[in-house]
């Protein structure tokens, strides 16, 4: 069926010409790099930054308002929960019971469907019993997101037409804008599932009643509730018909003013009305708020848009700013005082797009790069620009296959799922280098063929056989040595299937997109390259006419390319020039080929100077040419040797087969030993090109104080010159996604990229004058302090500088700050303030996904589980000690949940004074409530907007434990009681947060790794150094406390136990493909020993990157160290992927070396050790230029990902180390496999012979 498919192909090469262009342009729509795709629609694959690896959660949120967080949990939190627990798939269950609300974590096993488990939810809380929870209490099902949906922020402030900074709004203007108009309006854009708003004030009305003036008129406080309430009522009469006209009758009022309610009727006597105005004071003020927001040191108001889950990231995003590209006109405007003109304007501060195109950005250039470099290779060691087009070809068809296959299976496009083609490129590369290059072979065959005399009996073998016969005898000879190949690196990837929970979430796409990008190899190799060879390599009979006109075609495109400023015109018109001078007959075919390479490679090598850059932008082009050309040419002139001398060597290996075979077992027992002893942690950390600082201040801090806390810490940042934009967050969003006390600060703090990039956000030079200044627009000079010493960095906007490609990069950091850590540690720097915890180094996405999975803020932590809040504290403290002597841990970063530490008023009412005076609890409850803290009664309505409103004391009388003895409780009979009188007021530390899982509390203990140490060492230094506290006496566990470390380490664990059943699976399955392959388990042996040194070759490649030596030298000015990023690498799950991967790889080689010394040694039937000797040099002579160029390409092609330093390269470049030193090591296989068999052929002859 397979080769039935191939010959329709070649006969009919219409239909291959269809199917290409069908997949190209299929592959063009679906493409995931916002491609301009002119004619053709555009339906592009989802896109995110990284894959959500969250928990599948849902969250029951409840309001109590004014209820401490005891009462919260006592009463809702505890309850609901033992309700909860027994819906099915529930995993655990998380709560937070705080001031106000509770807020309830229900975590699902993973194959519960999302929507599923809200219905079930549902169905629980509309089925509670009675009497569960207080009246008026109402728990709610949460969004339909999780907190990995936050994915833009935005401020909303005063501009003018310019775009500058006006103000002249009040803070309660702008939420009620942001309240009213902003956030419906962005709430219908598709994909969203909230908008959350935060910051400024929220207006309400409210009644200060005087006491005094109440106790003489003899009215009580539930005289001025009941007359608020009912004085802001419209009610609706049916109709009227006057004259058959049909009239709806209204009675109007609400409340539309602040007279309104100051003329609303508390009581009357003797037709005398007592009004609101009489006792009290109505006013517009601000409502208690539990969230601020600052920019820089001044207070804002904005918002967090949520996206649904499961909804396109990206799609979401785009759609939001279509949105805000409809409002923007129609939001309100004002002239200030000074005449201009402010329109409230919405500024986002945080935009997941800038990740994602920068993630996406980093791999599509990896993948250009990765082509670039396989077409050089190709052209190099192929040395026929035809065959180089044609497996050059293969490349970007096949990745645009993936991009069709992605968009059917719906598989996202992250930098883990694109990593996938990344590293599959060399496998691609493997399929079309063998079928072209025994295409060629036969090709050559077939020219060479001698022709016999009419009617002899070998005429039909000495016959020179047509194109497409040839082209299929090639292609049908190893279509199955390719689909076997590639086949045994697709199953090898099966076990990644198999991965659950965050490791499967993260590497499923990878797995799939590797799998899609293999078996689109095979479809092109197979089906595409043999129709377009046989095309390809046909003898032409064209007029020389007609190639005259082509060439000058050629060179007249060339000039015109050249005059638009394309320099790649001049290939055109060396072309055109070369096929000149053939056509002249001045160089002769063989020469004009070789040319015609010579201009490609140099061609392709320039290309990747100008768009690689190895070794900075900041050098010239020049240095860049050069260190580009001495890596490709030098890489592959040792090839070369390689392939010159390989003879020779295998021939010593055949003669001293144990002294050679001791190298690649010593390389074994090394690789193994470095595996036991290096680094884990579960993954590399994603840089996002921002920071989330998240101090906490002490409990006991009030709004005001932790106002002053944030502005002095934002401030504190924006002095850095490196920042772009910080923005903080004090307590909590209007969100159930969001349950942060306000003494948690968040710090968005945005840094700016290390280059100045233009409007298009990409790097771009600017125009500098002969002393290397730059020049701005208004003439000024302005010096860079990387190229100038002793100048301070100038605050300047690309705006102000002149594009010049002949100009310079203006680098936006100071010279000492080289990366983002070094920015990290100067935040680390300005922000100690007194009062204020240290923060782990955080980062938006990957602290929610941290907190989503293990319900606090740091990668790193224990958990203490208890039955008393003072004892989970006391204990967390004592950990907190011996948690900063632990080897590792940095101790600025270790911090204890002080729970207990929120002041607490208890007002304690004396049963037995209340009953003297014939008043129940609940009526002095009642008193305090309205009183002390305020109850809002009702809601008025005015057009769209609403505002409540509020009857209390004024707060001058409510200010101290003083004042609320004097506040009077009403008697049936009688003047009115202080409250003095009926109980007593003390003070108590109570907690700030109640935390539980699964109704036990909870406490954590933070703490952070230094830089250089793994994640699991430290934690398990950590645990040591606990337990021999523990053993020794010093430390003593209280009865009924427990504590686990949690955090990342859990899923590293959780990993590593699936690894342990997934790479020996993996192995398995590749070795039961190789049995079927040769029906021989000695055969299959020799070439899993390929699987073994690679594997090997992977750790000593992860080894070296540790090693301060290795490389450690100057290249033309930069350090080799930092051009390829080394540093000590963890042993994560993106390494171990990586290494399932090489698996595949390794034994392709191994598997093409293997089928040729069969079909050898069947051929031959050598009967003596010099002949078995000779067959084996035959078959390897034979096979090892396709294999050599195999791992040339994977090799190479590898480069420009370790070099890579764009957002994602971090992830990228653990995944790549183990396949590019495995390959490196690999290159040993190419003696073992024929050493091996020649031992198994000599030991069966020499039994044969006995």
């Amino acid at each position: 069926m397979l080769n039935k498919s191939i010959k329709f192909l070649i006969e009919n090469k219409l239909v291959a010409v269809l199917l290409l262009v069908l997949f190209i342009g299929w592959g063009i729509v679906n493409a995931p790099f916002n491609w301009d795709t002119g004619f053709l629609p555009s339906n592009p694959v989802a896109v995110d930054a990284i894959p959500d690896i969250g928990e599948n959660q849902q969250i029951v949120f409840t309001k109590w308002d004014g209820r401490s967080p005891q009462d919260i949990e006592d009463q809702i939190t505890y309850p609901l929960t033992t309700s909860l627990l027994g819906i099915p798939g529930v995993k655990t269950i998380r709560s937070s019971s705080m001031f106000g609300f509770s807020s309830i974590y229900i975590i699902f096993e993973e194959d519960v469907e999302f929507y599923w488990s809200r219905s079930r939810i549902l169905e629980k809380l509309n089925s509670l019993p009675s009497g569960l929870l207080p009246n008026d209490v109402n728990p709610a099902l949460g969004p339909d997101a999780t907190g990995l949906g936050q994915i833009f922020w935005y401020t909303l402030e005063g501009r003018d037409e310019k775009g500058n900074v006006t103000g002249g709004w009040d803070l309660h203007e702008l939420r009620s804008i942001q309240d009213y108009y902003v956030k419906y309006a962005l709430s219908s854009a598709s994909g969203v599932s909230e908008v959350a708003s935060i910051g400024g004030y929220v207006q309400e009305y409210q009644v200060d009643v005087n006491p005094e003036l109440m106790r003489q008129y003899n009215i009580g406080l539930h005289h001025v509730v009941k007359a608020v309430k009912e004085s802001n009522k419209d009610i609706g009469a049916q109709t009227l018909e006057i004259n058959q006209a049909e009239y709806l009758v209204r009675g109007l009022g609400y409340v539309k003013s602040i007279s309104d309610i100051e003329n609303a009727v508390v009581t009357s006597e003797d037709y005398t009305s007592i009004r609101i105005k009489d006792i009290g004071k109505v006013s517009l003020g601000p409502a208690t708020r539990r969230g601020l927001l600052d920019k820089e040191g001044a207070e804002v108001v904005g918002a967090v848009v949520v996206a649904r889950y499961g909804a396109n990231p990206m799609e979401v995003i785009n759609n939001v700013k279509e949105k805000i590209n409809e409002l923007s006109a129609g939001l309100p405007s004002k002239v200030l005082a000074d005449g201009r003109t402010s329109q409230v304007t919405i500024v986002p501060f945080y935009d997941r797009t800038e990740l994602i195109q920068e993630t996406l950005g980093t791999l599509n250039e990896a993948l250009t790069l990765e082509i670039l470099i396989t077409i050089l290779v190709i052209i190099i060691m192929v040395f026929n620009l035809r065959a180089s087009i044609l497996i050059s070809g293969l490349l970007p068809v096949a990745v645009l296959m993936v991009f069709i296959a992605m968009k059917l299976f719906g598989v996202d496009a992250n930098i883990v799922a694109l990593s996938g083609i990344a590293i599959a490129i060399g496998t691609m590369v493997d399929v079309g280098v063998i079928l072209s290059e025994n295409i060629i072979r036969h090709l050559d065959e077939n020219e060479n063929v001698i022709p016999t005399e009419q009617g002899t009996s070998d005429e039909e073998s000495h016959k020179k056989l047509p194109i497409n016969t040839v082209v299929y005898n090639a292609t049908a000879e190893v279509s199955g040595a390719i689909v076997t190949a590639v086949m045994t690196t697709i199953i090898s990837f099966i076990p990644v299937f198999t991965m659950i929970g965050a490791e499967g979430k993260l590497f499923r796409p990878l797995a799939f997109t590797k799998t899609f990008a293999l078996t689109a190899s095979i479809i092109v190799a197979l089906f595409l390259i043999p129709p377009f060879a046989a095309f390809l390599f046909r003898k032409k009979n064209i007029k020389n006419t007609f190639k005259y006109v082509l060439n000058g075609v050629l060179i007249a495109l060339g000039i015109v390319a050249i005059v638009y400023g394309y320099w790649l015109g001049l290939i055109l018109i060396a072309f055109g020039i070369t096929a000149f001078l053939n056509l002249q007959s001045k160089i002769t075919d063989k020469q004009a080929n070789l040319i015609n390479i010579i201009i490609s490679v140099s061609a392709i090598v320039f290309l990747l100077a100008e768009y690689w850059r190895p070794l900075g932008v900041d050098k010239s082009i020049f240095w860049n040419l050069i260190f580009v050309s001495v890596i490709c040419f030098g890489l592959l002139g040792v090839f070369s040797l390689f392939i010159k001398y390989y003879t020779r060597i295998l021939r010593w290996c055949l003669d001293n087969k144990l002294l050679f075979l001791s190298v690649p077992t010593a390389i074994v027992i090394a690789g193994f030993f470095i595996m036991k002893n290096t680094g884990k942690e579960f993954m590399p950390s994603l840089n996002e090109g921002s920071f989330l600082l998240m101090p906490t201040s002490m409990p006991h801090s009030g709004v005001e104080e932790n106002k002053r806390v944030l502005q002095q810490l934002d401030m504190a940042v924006a002095s850095i010159p490196e920042i772009e934009t910080v923005v903080g967050k004090a307590g909590r969003t209007e969100s159930a996604l969001d349950p942060a006390p306000l003494s948690m600060y968040e710090n968005i703090i945005q840094y700016k990229p290390e280059y100045m990039l233009n409007e298009n956000e990409e790097r771009q030079r600017y125009k500098i004058n002969e002393d290397g200044l730059f020049e701005l627009k208004d003439g000024r000079f302005i010096a860079n302090p990387n190229n100038t010493k002793d100048v301070t960095l100038s605050v300047i906007k690309n705006s102000q500088l002149i594009e010049d490609n002949d100009g310079e990069f203006y680098r936006n950091w100071r010279p000492e700050i080289q990366s983002p850590d070094d920015i990290w540690n100067e935040i680390v720097r300005v922000t100690k303030l007194p009062g204020v915890t240290s923060a782990p180094k955080l980062q938006p996405i990957e602290t929610r996904l941290v907190m989503l999975q293990t319900g606090m803020r740091a990668p790193m932590g224990i958990k203490v589980k208890g039955q008393d809040l003072k004892q989970i504290e006391a204990f967390g403290v004592q950990l907190e000690d011996i948690l900063k002597q632990a080897e590792g841990v940095k101790d600025e970063a270790v911090f204890a949940d002080r729970i207990v530490g929120k002041p607490y008023l208890l007002i304690d009412i004396d049963r037995e004074k209340i009953a003297r005076y014939g008043v129940t609890i609940e009526e002095v409850q009642n008193v305090l409530k309205v009183a002390v803290g305020g109850m809002v009664l009702t809601q008025t309505v005015e057009g769209r907007e609403r505002y409540g409103v509020r009857v209390r004391y004024p707060r001058e009388l409510r200010a101290n434990p003083t004042d609320l003895k004097q506040i009077y409780v009403p008697v049936e009979k009688g003047s009115p009681v202080p409250l003095s009188e009926l109980a007593t007021i003390k003070y108590e530390q109570g907690p700030q947060v109640i935390k539980s899982e699964d109704t036990f509390l909870v406490g954590y203990v933070l703490f952070d790794k230094m830089d250089g140490f793994a994640e699991v060492s430290v934690v398990e230094n950590a645990q040591a150094l606990i337990q021999e506290k523990i053993d020794n006496g010093e430390l003593v566990v209280p009865k009924g406390i427990n504590y686990q470390f949690t955090g990342t380490y859990e899923n590293q664990l959780r990993a590593e136990k699936t690894l342990s059943v997934v790479v020996p699976l993996a192995l398995a399955i590749i070795f039961l493909i190789l049995y079927f392959q040769f029906r021989s388990v000695g055969t299959s042996l020799m070439v899993f020993t390929g699987i073994a040194v690679a594997f090997a070759g992977g750790f000593l490649m992860i080894w070296l990157y540790g090693q301060d030596w290795f490389l450690n030298f100057n290249f033309f000015g930069e350090n080799m160290r930092d051009l390829f990023q080394m540093h000590s690498i963890n042993l994560s799950v993106a390494v171990w992927v990586g290494f399932i991967a090489l698996f595949g790889i390794a034994t392709d080689d191994g598997v093409v070396m293997a089928t040729y010394l069969t079909q050898t040694f069947d051929r031959n039937t050598p009967e003596n050790e010099k002949e078995i000797r000779a067959s084996i040099v035959e078959a390897g002579e034979k096979r090892i230029r396709p294999c050599l160029m195999t791992t040339a390409t994977t090799l190479l092609a590898l480069l420009p990902i370790l070099t890579s330093t764009g957002r994602g390269s971090d992830i990228m470049i653990p995944m790549a180390i183990p396949s590019f030193g495995g390959m490196l090591i690999a290159l040993i296989t190419l003696f073992v496999v024929p050493v091996l068999y020649s031992w198994k052929a000599e030991v069966q002859l020499k039994r044969a012979t006995k």
